[in-house]
């Protein structure tokens, strides 16, 4: 089963099981070491800047998303 196979059989699920599902996918992480964790960060970086490269995704200033944010909270 590809990853895409996987993520469309997850969306499927009920919420709860969503949400189930993603509490312990992210509980899984809790155990990476600092060496993944900077891999996986590099490797997540790497993967939004081409999306940039490709026109796929915009990007705003910190002062943008961080006024928006500010925004949200109320």
């Amino acid at each position: 089963m590809t990853i895409d196979e996987l993520k469309a059989e997850a969306l499927r699920l009920a919420p709860e099981s969503r949400a189930d599902l993603a509490r312990e996918l992210l509980a899984s992480l809790d155990s990476l070491s600092e060496s993944e964790i900077e891999r996986l960060s590099l490797d997540e970086a790497d993967r939004r800047l081409a999306q940039l490269d490709r026109g796929e995704a915009s990007a705003d200033p910190s002062g943008v998303v961080l006024a928006r944010a500010r925004a949200r909270r109320g």
